[in-house]
């Protein structure tokens, strides 16, 4: 048996985690951002070697991202599971705001949205054993940030009580992600606060009505704001669970921040063992409360007999769940044409817009990575171009490809770092290309091949931090994968792909 389990235990922008147990499966979603289909969903059975299974929002009729910017759209979502039936609430930020979704099978099809009136981001459901169901949501800003409740018709969501304000957290900024239990015939809502970066932490409140008031935990429940020097860090908007043999366990989301400064892999879900203390309040129990990259595998539900590995994925038959589109999906952009055979066709836009460019990737899970394609592209009018890219958003890109200028067709390196753009482009006198983009902790390289064995780097300087949202803002990590695009008009000819495929290195 493996007595160890490594942490993150999903790699990659993967934040927001929420958890429920349905027997002996457990299942998880996070949030998603700007990115469609929305909302990725994982099972496991162990907490430890997780699958994806698809996304909850996968129709236009569910949330249309088209005009989302950057870190905006689908914020941290929960999970619930009541009388046979899964429930996923949200926030569609900018759009719709809060609303909920249902489906007997966690693989979908989920339900339309049924809306919600009251509350800012970060909703969650509670299922009470009197029949009554909560909705526990942020409310406010910044120092006033606090969490409202009010009761509604699961059924239906109508709203059946005015909102009240039950918890204001610890007095710190942006008192979010809040989750309320009942456990052992008290209500403990568990709360983030701090704002997502290096002050993170989870904090925990307890009552004898689930409106309080709430008797705070007089220290977090998790937090690394102490520790500069530790390799994970931002840790918080936690979720509890209760495994097979009556242990507990928070996932949460935190960061692998490089020297301490950036991580382009954003937030990443992470899981630890909870302990109950001795006057009854649920405490991260490893090494005094520290999460560590490895973490004890003896408590786990299930004994580990394989390790966790690194990760590749490829192209079959269609585009698999760890494949995301930016804010749309159109089958007209869109197409697995024969297994491994990608065709994208470039709209007006492009990776400096806040807006449906044509880009469909996969999260970046290791800082050691390589993501390489065939390309197959003849660009027939001004700046008409395909290739691959890795993007963290807007203001923080590079994309690699095949370019129209004027009559001529360049291999064409953009790199974006927040206002400053640097490109360089070489003479390509047609024909397929090998495109690869590699990764290590402090830069990424592009390179080049005619028969994929003789490679060619392109010149260029590209560090990892200005890929990275610590620089570049927002609260994504990055997604690489294959872009198009006509840079002001329709593309006139589809690009072809082949051969596309993501590793850990």
């Amino acid at each position: 048996m493996i007595n160890v389990y490594q942490n993150p235990v999903i790699p990659g922008f993967f934040p927001d985690p929420s958890i429920v147990r349905v027997g002996e499966d457990y299942y998880l979603v996070t949030s998603s951002f700007e990115y469609f289909p929305a909302v990725p969903i994982f099972h496991s059975k162990d907490l430890v070697h997780w699958t994806q299974i698809g996304h909850v929002l996968t129709r236009k009729e569910q949330v249309d991202l088209s005009t989302r910017k950057s870190s905006d759209g689908i914020y941290a979502c929960t999970l619930r599971y009541h009388e046979g039936t899964f429930y996923m609430i949200t926030t569609d930020v900018r759009g719709i705001g809060n609303f909920y979704v249902t489906a007997k099978d966690p693989a979908g099809p989920w339900s339309d949205p049924i809306r919600l009136p009251y509350g800012g981001i970060d909703p969650s459901l509670f299922f009470d054993d009197d029949g009554k169901v909560y909705v526990t949501v942020q409310n406010g800003a910044g120092l006033d940030s606090h969490i409202i409740q009010y009761e509604i018709d699961i059924e239906t969501g109508r709203v059946l009580t005015e909102p009240r304000r039950i918890w204001d957290g610890d007095g710190g900024v942006w008192t979010e992600g809040p989750h309320l239990y009942k456990i052992n015939g008290m209500y403990y809502i568990l709360s983030a606060c701090g704002g997502t970066s290096f002050d993170h932490r989870e904090i925990a409140g307890r009552s004898d009505n689930p409106y309080g008031p709430f008797e705070p935990c007089p220290v977090p429940v998790l937090t690394h704001n102490k520790l500069p020097d530790h390799p994970i860090q931002c840790l918080g908007h936690a979720d509890l669970v209760e495994d097979t043999k009556g242990n507990w366990w928070l996932v949460f989301l935190g960061t692998r921040p490089v020297d301490g400064r950036y991580s382009v892999l954003g937030r990443e879900t992470f899981l630890a063992p909870v302990t109950w203390t001795e006057d009854g309040w649920p405490m991260v129990d490893n090494n005094e409360g520290i999460v560590q990259l490895q973490m004890s595998a003896e408590r786990l539900p299930v004994p580990l007999t394989k390790p966790q590995g690194p990760v590749k994925i490829e192209i079959g038959e269609g585009f698999g769940p760890e494949w995301s589109a930016l804010r749309t999906m159109d089958e007209e952009r869109y197409q697995v044409e024969s297994p491994g055979v990608v065709k994208l066709v470039g709209n007006e836009y492009s990776l400096d817009d806040e807006a449906p460019a044509t880009f469909i990737g996969v999260r970046q899970r290791s800082v050691d990575m390589a993501f390489s394609s065939s390309l197959n592209f003849a660009p027939a009018q001004d700046g008409e171009e395909a290739g691959i890219a890795a993007r963290l958003n807007n203001r923080g890109y590079l994309a690699f490809s095949l370019k129209r200028i004027g009559a001529e067709t360049y291999l064409h390196l953009t790199v974006r770092n927040g206002d400053a753009k640097e490109e360089v482009k070489i003479p390509w006198e047609g024909g397929a290309v090998e495109l690869k983009v590699r990764s290590d902790a402090k830069r990424y390289t592009c390179e080049y091949s005619r028969d994929g064995i003789t490679w060619t780097e392109m010149p260029g300087e590209i560090r990892a931090e200005w890929l990275a949202p610590e620089v570049n803002g927002g609260f994504t990590g990055v997604c690489v994968g294959l872009y198009a695009s006509g840079n002001g008009s329709q593309a006139a000819v589809p690009a072809r792909f082949s051969k596309v495929v993501y590793t850990d290195l």
